[in-house]
């Protein structure tokens, strides 16, 4: 019976490594293989100056993002960490919402604010500092939530221990509490860097190919100049360049980590009482909603502007036939849910199947499973929707495939399931499960009766990020989507690159159409998450 059950669990495993090795390893095998193939024409791509150019400004312009948004988002880190205050879970998903804002809609909230009719007055169109404040924008929730969940962990008797003891409070910020926050800033200033690093959508639509990021330039020599070992000479050095990057990050983060007393949140977050403690969370608020709601807002105002007025015109013309789009926006609308509805079964039954496979391996297989299901979370987008073009056409031809977007964007969200829902099939105690089979439950029994019940919540706030990823999703889309059957972030794109008013305001409708589907799609999953979070 115990080897009966131990195949059973290597057929099970083999599910999530089948798909990751036809859909991602060789993908990416294929791109290394036409890369390489070049030889001497590899070599020249790499040696022009516009390839060292393109390469110089996506290093210098992810620096300067990781730098801008750390400084920018250290303080709302501080009062999500430390303050306690009413509405304070309703700003953590209002601070995620435009994280997982699909980068078109980023890209277009941005050309409306900081293009000539803006609100502003000033415009930045095709400038790096268009893209570098996008960038702060679109990854400020990645250092207020991760430096946050860590200063709202440290014990406060160590700071002030250190005040008693005469440490003024800049010492103690320099000496103690940096120092300890310092594995956690390192890892989300690693995610904001490699981030803004692969960049697509927003460098696409504010550098309007006058800046262009490696991400750009992949997708730029592939579809518009058909030069497929350029492409995947520049998918080559992008690759590698990612690996640096997180090679060093793991080292680092081995080299910084540190032992800390950490306390309860209850006992660390306080309410603001005096004149300065007040000022300092409204000044923050203050902060958030200008970053934050600003950009958004702009969308939501600009189609609702129409030539005559005020109106929804903008939102009836998307079921209107427009030069733009082979077919309505409204049916780009119904794809986009369609392939979500498909890539989230995808992610979900791949994704559960992962986490049980991780979750009862017994060797050195489930820490190399829970690996290389991340492989992907930090692969370019463009990346992998390039390798499915060149590679996916054996044994059958999947490139013109309906199937092609579900699956790309499942790969994509199947990490977000496995993250979620791993850490709930890790608190089942293994007694539950031997109890049932000593009283004849068999392993797939207990398996839906025991463990898909208790993950079950879990599983719900993994499938809303499923969801929100792909109906946001553009790098790997751009590759695949077919011209009568675009998504909501493909026909956006296509309706801002089109000269006039009425495309433009055709654009912000849709955009704000799947900016309320994304960012509610957030809000349950953090009302979710939020009922079953557990404090020390």
């Amino acid at each position: 019976m115990t080897g009966d059950r131990r195949w059973a669990r290597l057929a099970i495993a083999s599910i999530p490594v089948a798909f990751l090795a036809y859909f991602f390893a060789y993908p990416l095998v294929s791109i290394l293989t036409t890369g390489l193939s070049g030889g001497a024409d590899s070599l020249e791509i790499l040696s022009r100056q516009s390839t060292r150019s393109v390469a110089w400004f996506t290093l210098w312009q992810a620096a300067a993002s990781t730098i801008l948004t750390v400084i920018i988002a250290l303080p709302g880190a501080y009062l999500l960490g430390r303050y306690e205050f009413r509405g304070k879970r309703a700003l953590k998903a209002a601070v995620t919402v435009p994280f997982i804002m699909p980068t078109v809609v980023v890209g277009g909230a941005f050309l409306t604010l900081l293009g000539p009719s803006g609100p502003l007055g000033i415009d930045l169109r095709r400038t790096v500092w268009a893209i570098i404040i996008a960038h702060v924008f679109f990854n400020y929730a990645v250092v207020v939530r991760t430096v946050s969940s860590a200063w709202e962990r440290l014990d406060p008797q160590l700071s002030e221990a250190a005040t008693a003891l005469g440490a003024s409070h800049r010492a103690v910020l320099r000496y103690i509490t940096f120092p300890l926050l310092a594995p956690a800033i390192a890892s989300a200033a690693s995610i904001v860097f490699l981030f803004s690093f692969t960049s697509f959508g927003v460098v696409l639509i504010l550098g309007d190919l006058v800046h262009s990021t490696l991400e750009v330039e992949i997708w730029r020599q592939a579809t518009n100049l058909l030069n497929l070992p350029a492409a995947a000479t520049l998918a080559i050095v992008q690759l590698v360049a990612i690996t640096a990057v997180l090679a060093f990050y793991s080292r680092y983060q081995r080299s910084r980590a540190v032992a800390s007393r950490v306390a309860a949140v209850r006992k660390t977050a306080m309410n603001p009482v005096t004149t300065r403690q007040k000022l300092l969370v409204a000044g923050n608020l203050l902060l958030m909603a200008g970053l934050l709601l600003s950009p958004l807002a702009a969308i939501v105002i600009r189609a609702l502007s129409t030539e005559s007025g005020w109106g929804l015109s903008n939102f009836t013309n998307l079921v209107e036939p427009t030069s733009a789009l082979f077919v309505p926006a409204i049916e780009a609308i119904r794809n986009s849910v369609w392939i979500a509805i498909l890539a989230t079964a995808i992610a979900l039954a791949i994704g559960l199947v992962t986490a049980w496979s991780i979750d009862r391996a017994t060797t050195r297989f489930g820490q190399t499973l829970d690996v290389l299901i991340m492989l992907p979370l930090g692969t370019s987008a463009v990346t992998l929707g390039f390798g499915f073009l060149i590679a996916l056409d054996t044994p059958i031809d999947l490139r013109t495939s309906f199937w092609i977007l579900p699956i790309a964007h499942a790969l994509i969200a199947i990490p977000f399931v496995v993250r979620t829902t791993l850490p709930v099939l890790r608190t089942i105690d293994n007694r539950l499960r031997e109890a049932a089979a000593v009283l004849g439950a068999a392993p797939g029994r207990v398996f839906r009766e025991l463990d898909i019940p208790i993950a079950r919540r879990a599983l719900v706030v993994g499938s809303g990020f499923a969801f929100a990823v792909s109906m946001g999703e553009f790098g790997a889309t751009s590759f695949l989507a077919r011209p009568d059957t675009p998504t909501l972030p493909i026909a956006i794109f296509r309706l801002l690159t089109r000269p006039g008013a009425t495309t433009f305001g055709q654009a912000m409708a849709a955009a704000t159409v799947l900016m309320i589907v994304t960012a509610a799609g957030i809000f349950a999953v953090e009302r979710w998450r939020s009922d079953t979070e557990q404090e020390f």
